[in-house]
């Protein structure tokens, strides 16, 4: 019981959010014009620094062992593939099928899955949280890329979807991110102090205007695809990565920072990507929302398996 109160006040607040921006919408304080705009803007800006701000106050000296990081990083490129193979041969719109993909694989590892492993965990898993950040968060942000890019129309161009990845506003703050934290280098206070207010600003502002932009007129349409990016992001790639991780000897606080990649939602910033890249906007929004909303039973679920198997 101590751990569905754990998660449901970290996903608490989060519905509440989506709520918000979908009544100020009902009341018309917002309109589908401004939802739109407001959306590029999170995309090009607020989630960006979040990202690099996220980075900058990571610790890479903490932890010397890198290896469950570059385990997610294995477990995110085999469930891309798969995820491609699979919509390839089950959805004929290529609006859909990047949107699918990148839901079944880019995991809402900052916002939600940190503090599901810090409640778990304790500060002491913070190490491996950094280093983590650090390496998982840009691969989750040049696949999502690459998937929408391929779909995006006509026949995959590689100059364009390279182009695609090297321009996208959240690998670039991830590069600079790491590159930053590598060197050493230390904003200046007042700089420091800019980045973190505006990162405050991303999560709160992109679940507002994710909640404005939830189309639940169309669910029926994307029933298919919703339950198959769902039940693909919260029960088929934790099942993988928890067995494969469990028979690698993975225990303790490196399998508590597996839920943080792996059982937790959608993340919030692929809504805004997928509207900036051609997606299907209607699509992404619900999966976020419903991975967002589910996941209260199903990271139970899991916290409850692993401590009951001795792995956590």
């Amino acid at each position: 019981m101590e751990n569905l109160i754990i998660s449901f006040k970290v996903v608490a607040p989060l519905l509440i959010l989506m709520l918000l921006g979908a009544f100020l919408l009902r009341i018309h304080i917002f309109d589908t014009a401004t939802v739109k705009k407001m959306n590029g803007a999170v995309f090009r800006v607020f989630l960006p620094v979040l990202i690099f701000n996220n980075i900058y106050n990571s610790s890479i000296d903490d932890v010397k062992n890198i290896t469950t990081a570059l385990y997610i990083v294995v477990i995110v490129i085999t469930m891309f593939l798969f995820s491609m193979l699979y919509v390839v041969l089950t959805e004929k719109d290529n609006k859909k099928r990047g949107v699918m993909v990148q839901g079944i694989c880019r995991s809402n590892f900052v916002i939600f899955g940190l503090p599901i492993c810090m409640s778990v965990c304790g500060g002491g898993v913070m190490g491996k949280v950094a280093v983590a950040v650090a390496i998982v968060v840009p691969v989750l942000n040049i696949f999502a890329v690459l998937s929408l890019e391929i779909f995006r129309g006509g026949k995959p161009n590689i100059k364009k979807i390279l182009k695609g990845i090297i321009t996208n506003p959240l690998i670039i703050a991830s590069i600079i991110g790491i590159i930053v934290l590598v060197s050493g280098i230390k904003l200046p206070s007042i700089i420091e102090n800019a980045v973190s207010d505006i990162s405050k600003i991303a999560t709160p502002l992109a679940l507002v205007l994710l909640g404005a932009s939830v189309n639940f007129c169309t669910v029926r349409g994307n029933l298919k695809q919703l339950i198959t990016v769902i039940a693909g992001k919260l029960i088929v790639m934790p099942l993988v990565g928890f067995t494969i991780a469990a028979m690698l000897g993975i225990r303790g606080s490196d399998m508590a920072l597996l839920i943080a990649a792996f059982a937790s939602p959608t993340a919030v910033s692929s809504y805004p990507m997928a509207i900036e890249m051609g997606g299907d906007g209607d699509l992404a929004a619900q999966i976020v929302a419903f991975s967002t909303a589910i996941c209260i039973i199903t990271v139970f679920m899991w916290v409850f398996i692993l401590k009951q198997l001795g792995l956590i």
